[in-house]
């Protein structure tokens, strides 16, 4: 098949009977449904062999997280592009086309997502993606349309094709044999910024990230891990150290890897302050889990290495987005998009 959409499902039921009537009213004749188990307790696989038993049901023996997830899952699928959708997704009509017209127009995009906006406020872009993937000269990851914990109005600023930095895995369109080509998700992230890494993985090698805006869904956001859990936190600071170990240019790379530790020093201390022990017990732990896996990590890097390459045109910011929005207070994409600022 050329698109082959595959949800990944834990324990989502309630999800599937939402999401799904909009999945298969939207879809077209050149693509396929299949929704991934992760080796769920509750009922999700026996409503979906009840209610749509024309959607392919692939049913993975463990729970690996999204990026096992969904490489044990894209091992039985054959299909020229990916669409790696959540199942908390809601998506409207031409969805599909709006993404898959683009990378049929350039074979060195890899990978490319749509427009995300809030299902609870449609006129809102949603964190995870909203309008495209940056990442700061520090590896902080931010969105045109979010800044940190700022979220924008879509207003049609952003509605421009445009190259960025990495694809949000809520919705993400990846050519497969690229994917094949840089080994799929780093399974050790588990789940959170897996994206990310397969992005800079594939930048590394030459290809394109894409955002269009001729393709829009709805995205709840915190299906599986809410963004109040400290279970999210640890992910996200430890994979985030991950992240920068793996992939960083070695201009600066230890010095940088050494800021950003100080930084997570300091959202700790900020934890600490307003009360939230848990959270900052979880950065901790972020840290111990990112030394004890340095030996893998160094092996990770070297297979890397010859790919590693300095930042390129390849949407990097070139100062701090932590500074830009607390000190300067430029809490929009808008106030910061200057050619000057950007690789």
């Amino acid at each position: 098949m050329k698109v082959a959409v595959v949800i990944l499902n834990w324990n989502g039921r309630g999800f599937l009977e939402k999401f799904l009537p909009s999945v298969i009213s939207c879809n077209n004749s050149y693509s396929d449904i299949i929704v991934a188990d992760n080796n769920s307790s509750d009922d999700s696989i026996a409503f979906l062999k009840k209610k749509y038993p024309q959607v392919r049901l692939i049913i993975n023996d463990v729970n690996g997280g999204f990026a096992k997830g969904y490489n044990d899952a894209l091992k039985h699928v054959d299909a020229e592009y990916y669409v790696l959708l959540n199942s908390d997704v809601e998506v409207t009509p031409g969805w599909i086309e709006g993404v898959i017209d683009l990378m049929d127009s350039d074979k060195t995009i890899a990978a490319c997502q749509p427009k995300i906006r809030m299902f609870d406020n449609k006129k809102m872009f949603e964190y995870a993606g909203a309008a495209g993937g940056f990442i700061d000269k520090y590896a902080y990851p931010f969105c045109r349309g979010r800044i940190l914990e700022n979220l924008e109005e879509d207003k049609g600023q952003y509605d421009d094709v445009r190259e960025v930095f990495w694809a949000t895995g809520a919705c993400m369109f990846v050519r497969a044999v690229q994917f094949k080509e840089v080994g799929g998700f780093d399974e050790d992230f588990f789940a959170h910024m897996e994206e990310i890494d397969l992005c800079w993985r594939l930048k590394n090698l030459g290809y394109k990230i894409m955002y269009s805006p001729n393709s829009i869904v709805y995205h709840v956001g915190g299906g599986t891990l809410n963004k109040t859990s400290p279970r999210k936190t640890y992910l996200n600071f430890r994979n985030n150290l991950y992240l920068i170990f793996k992939n960083h240019p070695p201009q600066f790379f230890f010095l940088k890897l050494l800021f950003r530790m100080i930084l997570d020093g300091i959202a700790g201390a900020k934890f600490m302050a307003s009360g939230q022990f848990a959270h900052c017990w979880a950065i901790v732990k972020a840290h111990f889990s990112f030394y004890g896996s340095l030996n893998s990590l160094i092996q990770k890097r070297k297979f890397l290495k010859a790919n590693i390459k300095a930042y390129t045109s390849s949407a990097v910011y070139l100062h701090s987005i932590v500074a830009d929005f607390y000190l300067r207070g430029h809490k929009t994409f808008s106030a910061i998009d200057r050619k000057d600022r950007f690789l």
